[in-house]
């Protein structure tokens, strides 16, 4: 563990210096080393063999080893304890350790990567491991971030420099970054080595969208925010390099302080195998004191008696002493209720179904020529009770790619296809493409069906032309040419992207980019407009417009943004048009296309001076800055100028919409986190059929205070209960208490939805509010979170498992995603564009969402299945077996002795083990068809049954009638064939009972002369005599220690002897009689 956290100190504010490494040792930062391991050589034995004795069983097979060891209690050998022990535990730590392995090779990968760190007047490579907080670090284009550093200079004009944030939010699309203008200058090595700036910021955090501080250099303080500082995990992009001072290092990175922590993860299966553990071994204890007890009395009452030819040690003289001993000895022999092979067996049926998913072709994509994998061989059986899934959106259900599927221009729709009978006509792969070799600069990957559209940009249309004129200049996407004419479009979003790559292909090129101006090819023409403004996009304003001075001298505003935006600021001229639009984005958004609506305006050259001059005012304004923008933005943009809408279609992948209903059908919750905005969330919420026009209601939850996100909450939820108000405690006790109710939340018939963005989530979060959240959510049929960061979507997880007690699965395919992947009960990576960050934390990897329906209703299903019967047979087999050795104590006088041989006892094991694994997957999978439970899905899961049943009474009668049924019988024949049919030995114990009753006087018989011949009786006794008994000396040797030693009991000996004789007389008699 680092350092930093060992010290006790909490850190408040951070001061750093620049290029003062000894001035920053004073405050004990962390270095730039990443640990996401457990072990290391010293640690692992004592903390892996620690996890491991947590289990139940292995403690309780060690406490049995002991007492294996201790001669006067075992009648079995330690070794048939010790080896199996040892073996489960070798295997495990084993595995164990080879997963550490490669959490240590992943780390060493990481801290070996190479920087270049500014020391001692020159730029030497350091290990990311050596890199400490002040250094002065250069990147390179395309490298990743070494640490959390603030941006000092670039390669580009005014310190700008563009990243790709991935790793962070799961978003590919660029960011831009500028340093403060007074360190923008500092380009070269000697000004960078004078460099002492100090900044005193906040301490580590998780915020990943926040930084506040301060630069204090020459006697002037800068204020510095999150666009000045680049995280560790981002890679540079597009620009050519750049300088930046180290902040946070190592596991105070955001990037770290966002990853959650590697937990061990048990199955409910598990837990509850460690339940009856408990409950067995108690019985074990039940059993071992019944005998015990019997033992003591029969040592008591009929045992002192074989002392004299059966004799034992001082100590068993004492009964209850005996008994104690007896207790410990049946505690050895009746461990077999809890064999220690119920863990192998499970671990080995386990891994017996991780290669059923390994091997599975159904949930192998040629694509990418990946199939599924069970990265884990503890959680397959957990598979089949899920009940909540959170899906990350971004490359998970999506593919990532936007196409530009329809538009429409002028009241003119463009991007179906019809036939000549003037009839709509499906778009196929078959269906001819639009050719777009009239231009050289084309995008050969676009493709669009409707060539009407490519003839009105060859008739010269004006409003055609203005149309994509405004989509090649109204974004903020960065060109970047590789060789002449293959351009690449870098996008802060996908949306953005498909834009202008459909201007690009209509013959609208965006080729350059500077501060000032910008650059496009016009149908083979270049042309530079002058760039005066950006009036940039945010979740309040819904829209994105630039000003532009065209070669004419002309200022033109061009705008795009929702409909229902847009349409509240166009000019009356535009009415008729707007109506006709309308119903076209009806058209689009029935198809579940993303929408944006275009508008341009003219602006006057004199107003558009005055309005320049306030909003350079407004920009230097410390309070209220982004109020005072926002009217200016507002003051503009009035009275546009409607030119249409766009349509783009963000490709789904393969099967998902019909993965998420039919794992609705199953009764499974689906809540999506994602760190895109809202909009872009709830349009793929409509792709997928989880947001759809005919539900009842979905609430947005948006407020930017605690207050307000509470006030929004208690709404949705009086809104779905239909409660008056919510306002008394007590009003609010019954309302927690009805959607706590799980029969009352199934009782809603209609269907809501949930949409609460990052900011009104981190409030919901708050313990005042999580549980009204909680409550809201699952009273809803789909919920959405969007611009989310990872340690939400964790705290999202934890919530519902916390509270709900339910097993839950994460899904993702980014890093963002590690920390809800690591938190969840299952975490599965989808192996897709975004790394293999995701897949190398989960539990389950495969290529494509769909596969998801498989996993769960097929494999999940079929290893619940299976473990449960399996238990059940094997707790079974072992109460048959171990009962046998209980019976017979009480036929061996409870002496502790082994009732079946050990070889057979070792056999039986292994015919009931692999005999039964053999007939039983036999069975199944001819009695288990392919398909099934994905035709039946309503019938998964079987949730908790082994644990629901142990709560059902019926379920504990029918034990107890079995027991009855099973035991009684034995004790009625055992009871009634001593009268029915006695064997020889019964008939002389019954007369020798019998004599004792009739008194001594009784026994002396009238003696009778015989009148046969002289016979010898011994000879036809016809039972063994006493040879044996007298040569091996037991009855000398104890008639010479007895007369030797005590005399007194001598007496008692002859009295035995004559009794023998007696007895041996009477029986010569009545044979010859």
């Amino acid at each position: 563990m680092a350092f930093w956290r060992r010290n006790t100190h909490i850190e408040k504010e951070r001061h750093v210096k620049a290029n003062a490494r000894d001035y920053n040792d004073k405050f004990s930062y962390a270095d730039n080393r990443i640990k996401t391991s457990k072990y290391n050589i010293f640690t692992f034995l004592p903390i892996n063999l620690f996890e491991q004795f947590q289990r139940v069983a292995n403690a309780y097979f060690l406490v049995l080893l002991i007492l294996q060891v201790i001669p006067e209690i075992s009648s079995l050998s330690w070794f048939t304890t010790i080896v199996p022990l040892v073996l489960v535990l070798v295997i495990t730590a084993v595995k164990d350790a080879t997963d550490d392995y490669f959490r240590h090779k992943s780390d060493q990968q990481v801290n070996n990567r190479q920087s270049q760190v500014l020391i001692r007047g020159s730029l030497q490579n350091e290990k990311w491991m050596n890199v400490r907080v002040g250094d002065i670090i250069r990147l390179e284009n395309n490298q990743f971030v070494a640490a959390d550093i603030l941006l000092l200079c670039s390669s580009e004009p005014y310190g700008l420099c563009y990243i790709e944030t991935a790793e962070l939010d799961g978003e590919t699309n660029l960011k831009v970054r500028q340093a403060l203008t007074v360190t923008s200058d500092l380009k070269d090595i000697t000004k960078l080595m004078d460099f002492d700036g100090e900044v005193i910021c906040e301490p580590p955090n998780n915020k990943l969208d926040k930084f506040t501080g301060t630069l204090y250099w020459r006697d002037n303080k800068y204020p510095l925010d999150n666009e000045k500082m680049l995280l560790r995990g981002c890679v540079l992009r597009n620009t050519e390099w750049c300088f930046g001072m180290v902040i946070f290092a190592g596991l105070q990175t955001k990037l770290m302080q966002n990853c959650g922590r590697t937990t061990f993860k048990r199955t409910s299966i598990d837990k509850l195998m460690n339940t009856l553990v408990l409950w067995i071994f108690a019985f074990l204890i039940c059993m071992g004191v019944i005998l015990a007890i019997g033992n003591t009395i029969w040592v008591s009452w009929i045992g002192r008696n074989f002392q004299v030819f059966l004799p034992g040690e001082e100590f068993q003289s004492n009964a209850v002493f005996s008994g104690f001993l007896t207790f410990w000895s049946y505690i050895i022999i009746l461990n077999t209720v809890v064999p220690i092979s119920l863990y192998v067996s499970v671990e080995v049926l386990r891994l017996g179904h991780s290669y059923f998913i390994n091997w599975d072709q159904k949930m192998f994509c040629r694509q990418t020529n990946t199939a599924a994998e069970a990265r884990t061989t503890t959680l397959n059986e957990e598979l089949g009770q899920v009940e909540f899934i959170f899906s990350d959106k971004t490359g998970t259900l999506t593919q990532n790619i936007m196409v530009f599927s329809k538009c429409s221009i002028n009241g003119q729709t463009y991007g179906d296809v019809y036939n000549e009978f003037d009839e709509k006509v499906e778009i196929t792969e078959k269906t001819a493409c639009v050719d777009f070799s009239f231009n050289p600069l084309c995008d050969k990957a676009f493709k669009f069906y409707d060539g009407s559209l490519i003839e009105a940009i060859k008739l010269e249309d004006l409003a055609v032309q203005e149309f994509f004129r405004l989509l090649a200049l109204c974004h903020t996407v960065m060109p970047e040419e590789k060789s002449e004419g293959h351009l690449v479009y870098l996008a802060q979003s996908p949306d953005e992207g498909a834009l202008v790559t459909a201007a690009r292909n209509f013959g609208f090129v965006f080729r350059a980019r500077t501060p000032e101006t910008i650059t496009l090819c016009e149908m083979g023409r270049a042309v530079t407009y002058q760039l005066l403004a950006i009036l940039d996009f945010n979740n309040v304003r819904k829209r994105m417009s630039v000003i532009v001075r065209n070669p004419q001298g002309q200022i033109k505003l061009y705008c795009k943004g929702a409909d229902t935006i847009i349409f509240d600021r166009l000019d009356p001229s535009s009415e008729a048009l707007m109506y006709t639009t309308s119903e076209h984005l009806n058209e689009f958004a029935g198809e579940g296309l993303r929408t944006l609506a275009l508008a341009y305006k003219d602006l006057d050259e004199d107003d558009f001076e005055v309005w320049m001059k306030k909003l350079l005012f407004a920009s230097t304004v410390i309070e209220n800055r982004e109020d005072q923008l926002a009217v200016l933005y507002e003051e503009i943009e009035q009275g546009l100028k409607l030119l249409g809408a766009t349509a783009i279609e963000d490709k789904l992948q393969e099967g998902v919409p019909e993965t998420i209903a039919c794992l609705n059908l199953a009764d499974i919750k689906i809540w999506v986190l994602t760190g895109d905005k809202l909009e872009t969330a709830m349009n793929i919420g409509y792709s997928c059929n989880m947001l759809r026009d005919d539900m009842n209601e979905v609430f947005v939850i948006s407020g930017h205070t605690l207050l307000e996100v509470q006030q929004q909450l208690r709404s949705a939820k009086e809104h779905i209960l239909g409660l008056s108000r919510v306002s008394s405690v007590g009003d609010v006790e019954k309302t927690d208490m009805f959607a706590d109710d799980s029969v009352f939340e199934e009782a809603i018939i209609a269907e809501y939805a949930l949409v609460i963005n990052g900011h009104s989530l981190a409030h919901a979060l708050e313990p005042q509010l999580e549980h009204i959240l909680l409550d809201l959510a699952c009273l809803c049929k789909t919920v959405i979170c969007c611009r989310v960061t990872p340690l939400q979507k964790a705290q999202v997880v934890e919530l519902v498992k916390r509270h709900k007690r339910a097993v839950t699965l994460a899904i993702g395919d980014g890093a963002n995603d590690v920390s809800m992947i690591k938190t969840a009960h299952i975490g599965v990576g989808i192996s897709g564009q975004e790394g293999m960050q995701a897949v190398l934390a989960s539990d389950y990897s495969f290529a494509q969402f769909r596969y998801l329906q498989r996993l769960l209703l097929v494999h999940g299903r079929w290893s619940y299945f299976r473990m449960c019967n399996f238990l059940c047979y094997f707790f079974y087999k072992n109460f048959a077996f171990t009962l046998v050795h209980f019976w017979y104590g009480f036929f061996c006088g409870f002496s502790a002795q082994i009732g079946l041989d050990k070889h057979y006892w070792t056999a039986v094991n292994h015919l009931f083990i692999w005999g039964s694994l053999t007939v039983y997957f036999a069975i199944l999978f001819a009695m288990q068809s392919n398909g099934i439970f994905g035709i039946f899905p309503s019938n998964f899961p079987f949730v908790g049954t082994a644990r629901n049943c142990l709560s059902e009474k019926s379920v504990w009668l029918v034990i107890l009638l079995t027991t009855v049924v099973c035991v009684v019988p034995g004790l009625v024949v055992s009871f009634l064939r001593v009268d029915l049919f006695p064997t020889l030995t019964d008939k002389v114990r019954h007369l020798q009972q019998s004599r004792k009753k009739e008194g001594p006087q009784e026994q002396n018989l009238r003696r009778v002369r015989r009148t046969s011949s002289r016979r010898s009786a011994y000879a036809f006794s016809h039972q063994q005599g006493y040879g044996e008994l007298i040569t091996s000396g037991k009855n000398m040797k104890m008639s010479t220690v007895s007369s030797a030693g005590s005399p007194g009991r001598t007496p008692h000996s002859s009295t035995w002897i004559e009794n023998m004789l007696k007895r041996k007389n009477e029986q010569v008699y009545f044979k010859t009689i």
